[in-house]
């Protein structure tokens, strides 16, 4: 018999699960596996998103490579504009089209060492216009993803275990890296000198719907209240994830690798009591790319 699929956020799989709704391991999927179960009906899935959207350059931004968002960008992600329904729609033809592995180092998911695939956005801003426009969605595993943001990474306690990626995804010595990524934080700086007018017809023009994101003025409060809704123990466990990767260690194997210890191409503010140091991960994040 077919079975009745459902688009379930992954935020809402415990919900579903106790509602009756089961999990199809070969298509990585939730299913209803009956008819006529209206306790479920509210994920009754919609049609699948094609896998080219209008108007996507699925070469742009080949590589990996530090890809900083503006702080005035910031919850404007595709994420935080979309339902979680046409969430799970896009993720899911993501990591499908991909074949199930990172676009950028074909890496596959991992639940032992906590690698995801998880969906990035590339844009493509244009000065003249004041428009920041969606071009390309791509499916990075949790290591490429974390290159990506490496501003985040910093105040996630990553920083060293992103260099290694990038070094060895990209075949950068230590002073590149260093350079790439000196060069991604000015980039930041100057973009992030004004707003920009966001374009997500890509997704709009296939029928996902789009919510207005938070305005400028809103943006700050917004991405505060979702780094503070993030357990305090974020770091200790981001710490954990890397140790368990063996990324260190199997930089320390090849010939020529850099030192765990890798220097910071930025200023590292002085720890300072805890009384004077940024309490939040959003704080500590913009001290730390302000100083780039």
């Amino acid at each position: 018999m077919d079975r009745i699929w459902l688009d379930v956020p992954f935020e809402e799989k415990g919900e579903a699960k106790e509602l009756g709704a089961r999990w199809a391991p070969d298509a990585k999927r939730w299913f209803a596996p009956r008819p006529g179960m209206k306790r479920l009906e509210r994920w009754a899935a919609l049609p699948d998103v094609p896998d080219l959207l209008p108007g996507e350059d699925r070469s742009l931004g080949s590589g990996l490579f530090v890809d900083l968002v503006p702080s005035t960008c910031w919850f404007t992600n595709v994420r935080s504009c979309v339902t979680p329904k046409d969430w799970e729609r896009l993720r899911r033809m993501i990591t499908r089209r991909a074949g199930m592995r990172c676009e950028l180092c074909s890496a596959t998911q991992d639940k032992e060492t906590r690698r995801w695939l998880e969906a990035h956005e590339r844009w493509v801003f244009d000065p003249v216009q004041g428009v920041q426009r969606l071009a390309r969605l791509i499916c990075l595993c949790t290591d490429c993803h974390t290159v990506t943001h490496f501003g985040f990474a910093q105040v996630r306690g990553l920083e060293d275990a992103a260099y290694v990626h990038l070094m060895a995804v990209t075949g950068m010595d230590h002073a590149q890296a260093q350079q790439h990524v000196r060069d991604a934080f000015a980039l930041w700086s100057v973009r992030s000198e004004r707003t920009w007018e966001l374009d997500l017809s890509m997704l709009t023009d296939v029928g996902v719907t789009v919510q207005r994101p938070p305005s400028a003025k809103q943006r700050p409060a917004a991405v505060q209240e979702a780094f503070v809704a993030q357990d305090d123990g974020i770091r200790h466990r981001a710490m954990e994830r890397a140790k368990a990767d063996g990324i260190r260690l199997r930089a320390v194997a090849q010939p020529g690798a850099a030192p765990q210890a890798t220097p910071s191409p930025v200023d590292v503010p002085a720890r300072g009591t805890e009384a004077t140091r940024p309490r939040s991960l959003l704080g500590r994040l913009v001290a730390r790319l302000r100083r780039a």
